[in-house]
């Protein structure tokens, strides 16, 4: 019987037979009515005494009784991951968190749980996944202990199991109560590295792409769907509400050539839609971009072979495009090499931007709510009002930005914005600068 067919059987009456003998020992057999009409019979035996077998006895009574009795007990992990992923997270979550979870299921859950069963894993059995993930991965393991814990709540709620045996099981350092969080410095750029990356990018085709990164924190996905229409000129905001990538249960042949990866799709998750206000500098490099944008608009738009797209994308091609997701990285590397710094992956920006700031002993809650994640990084659930939580950390994470960017400039304002927003200085205290720098730098 598959997994489909097990979450369909129901039982709409019961009776569990007394004690006997059975092979010599102790057992009684368990009579359910199925919900199609039919009576399957479940045994249970073993017991060396009749105390010991009236003992489970009771406590299978309770169980159904109580709704909570487990009609098949040998649906073995592996199967059961992969079922989970495939017909009950695929069909909800994007191509990549796809890509990621599954990666988690078949790399490190299921070779080391993979053979035993759904309800025999118990918390020492979970903390031994950690333990076996942690040869190869440190990063990845709060991904595997998120696909634990939600697949192992659908199979309670799916009533596969009793008790989800994830919950209290953590990484947690009970001396400090945090999490325990490690920061590989090689795969994180120091405020110096961070100026000359940022300086180094100005004259390449991704320096928006790079400043969105390493100095707001955005995901790559959120950084290819970014368009003009998404900020406040007047208030100097930005909303993020999509990202581009695969559509969910999607076929490329359904696409047109070179549009696949670059679809319009939501968030990573509900926390992901958020407001930042943007640093003085990030919002210059934003006018100077929209300026070539309607330079290019003007100069392509009747061209009848290379027409221009006004997709109103901020990171595009010069005839409006949107960029793929592997289009700065190629490009990433290069400027990395050019310039000596650490040979780190594109995703190392957004941990360089979280991390300058985490060990510096930036709030973790506002650093959380401006990086888009649904739980903090560290210890306290999200509490309180965003916008105000955004606003209470823009004055610790302006000196940041005008420290990678110390210097104004004069620049020319794009065509459609016909107001003027002066520049100001950030730094209301230069005692939080210092603060902020004499560690990082």
């Amino acid at each position: 019987m598959n997994i489909d067919e097990i979450l369909g059987e129901q039982y709409i009456d019961w009776k569990v037979k007394p004690v006997m003998h059975i092979e010599g020992k102790y057992g009684f057999r368990i009579v359910l009515k199925m919900s199609d009409g039919n009576e399957k019979i479940k045994q249970k035996s073993g017991f060396k005494t009749k105390t010991e077998a009236n003992k489970e006895r009771n406590n299978v009574i309770a169980d159904l009784t109580n709704g909570t009795y487990i009609i098949n007990t040998k649906i073995k992990v592996g199967p059961f991951m992969l079922f989970w992923l495939e017909k009950a997270k695929k069909p909800n979550i994007t191509n990549d968190s796809y890509v990621a979870y599954s990666n988690a299921i078949n790399k490190y859950i299921i070779p080391a749980l993979g053979n035993m069963y759904l309800t025999s894993i118990n918390r020492k059995n979970i903390k031994s996944v950690y333990k076996f993930a942690s040869k190869s991965t440190t990063t990845g393991i709060r991904l595997i202990e998120t696909v634990l814990k939600t697949s192992l709540d659908y199979a309670v709620h799916k009533k596969l199991l009793i008790k989800n045996p994830t919950l209290n099981v953590s990484k947690k350092d009970k001396k400090k109560n945090t999490w325990i969080v490690n920061v590989d410095s090689t795969k994180t750029l120091s405020l110096e590295q961070v100026k000359i990356l940022v300086k180094a990018s100005e004259n390449t085709r991704i320096h928006m792409q790079v400043i969105f990164a390493v100095l707001m924190g955005l995901r790559r996905g959120e950084i290819n769907g970014l368009k003009y229409e998404d900020i406040d000129y007047t208030h100097k905001t930005l909303k993020i509400q999509r990202q581009l990538g695969v559509k969910a249960n999607s076929n490329k042949k359904d696409f047109a050539p070179k549009t696949y990866t670059k679809q319009e799709i939501p968030t990573k998750t509900e926390s992901s839609n958020r407001e930042l206000i943007i640093p003085d500098y990030v919002f210059e490099e934003i006018l100077k971009e929209k300026e070539k944008y309607n330079k290019n608009k003007k100069r392509y738009q009747n061209k009848k072979q290379y027409g221009f797209q006004d997709l109103g994308y901020i990171c595009c091609s010069n005839l409006g495009r949107p960029r793929s997701r592997s289009y700065a990285s190629t490009h990433f590397k290069q400027l990395l090499k050019d310039n000596n710094l650490p040979d780190i992956k594109w995703h190392d920006l957004r941990r360089t931007y979280c991390t300058l700031l985490l060990k510096n002993d930036f709030s973790p809650k506002a650093v959380s709510k401006m990086m888009g994640h649904s739980k903090e990084l560290i210890t306290v659930d999200i509490y309180g009002d965003n916008k105000e939580i955004i606003e209470d950390c823009l004055e610790e994470l302006e000196p940041y930005i005008d420290e990678v960017i110390p210097k104004e400039k004069e620049y020319d304002f794009s065509e459609d914005v016909d107001y003027i927003i002066a520049l100001e200085d950030y730094i209301k205290d230069l005692k939080i600068l210092h603060e902020f720098c004499k560690i990082a730098i």
